[in-house]
């Protein structure tokens, strides 16, 4: 039997064994995944734990995608150029090698014909943590021009920031604090990174005031990573004052497919984990 898992903290929101499991059975596969829900000083016993205990990979979510890094023996290009994983593969050799899939996740969640609209425009972004630099990359190759990032606290935003544009000199990086968000009439696309809204986590809350929002331009998109629940109070209100949106299930679900292959070499079908997330959040 091959054993994943799922380290962060909270994690009674996390639907990621309902979407994994659902693909071992569509293929066949005789594997399990679990939800291990870590605190910051737990993680090197739990990194530990899942070396010795046959682990061959395990997600990372919030607060681990930076400090996981620390742990790791390898990355992808993705994990490389964002500074941060949230997919790890346990090889044979008990070595560990991360990678990113949640840029892909991103940007494969953004339909074409809005990826169009974003070249050469402007995109903000509310926090600062990994999946905040996922989507930041992935705004890069799209060709956005301009990147405003909304932070708490901008001095330990700082860091990740500089990082960013050094490997994407061509964009324009601007960091801000999230107090001082009033208009965002230049941006194409808002997106949540924060766990604002999230089960748990402030669910019926929004990270921005609605008359915030209805600065934005006419045809403007409202991106919510969180998917748990599936129309965050974020996203309602946006789709109240016709703004295209795009909730977090898409990206987490391509995310955990491209997760998926890396650990087994199969194929997964976004379609089916797409329906058993969809099939949890109605319950």
């Amino acid at each position: 039997m091959i054993k994943f898992a799922v380290i962060g903290h909270p994690l009674s929101q996390s639907l990621s064994a309902v979407m994994h499991n659902a693909m071992f059975k569509e293929l066949g596969l005789d594997g399990t995944y679990e939800t291990l829900d870590t605190d910051s000083e737990d993680l090197i016993s739990r990194v530990k734990q899942l070396k010795s205990q046959d682990y061959s990979g395990f997600n990372v979510t919030i607060p681990h995608k930076v400090p996981i890094t620390l742990f790791l023996d390898e990355f992808d290009r993705s994990a490389d150029i964002a500074g941060c994983a949230n997919t790890v593969k346990i090889m044979p050799d008990k070595s560990l090698v991360g990678y990113n899939t949640d840029i892909y996740g991103f940007k494969t969640a953004i339909p074409a014909s809005t990826q169009q609209k974003l070249k050469g425009n402007t995109v903000s972004i509310l926090g600062t943590g990994g999946a905040a630099r996922a989507a930041a990359i992935a705004f890069c190759q799209l060709d956005v021009k301009e990147i405003n990032f909304y932070a708490r606290n901008v001095i330990n935003a700082s860091n990740m920031v500089n990082f960013l544009r050094d490997k994407f000199p061509n964009v324009k990086i601007n960091l801000k604090q999230m107090q001082s968000l009033s208009d965002l009439s230049d941006t194409y696309m808002l997106v949540n990174s924060t766990p604002i809204g999230m089960r748990g986590k402030a669910m019926g809350m929004s990270p921005v005031e609605e008359d915030v929002i209805k600065t934005l331009p006419q045809g403007a998109s409202v991106y919510d990573i969180v998917y748990n629940p599936l129309k965050t109070e974020l996203l309602q209100i946006a789709k109240k004052n016709n703004y295209e949106i795009i909730t977090g299930v898409d990206m987490f679900v391509h995310q955990g497919a491209k997760a998926f292959e890396i650990w087994t070499g199969q194929k997964a079908k976004p379609e089916i984990m797409k329906i058993a997330v969809l099939e949890a959040l109605a319950q």
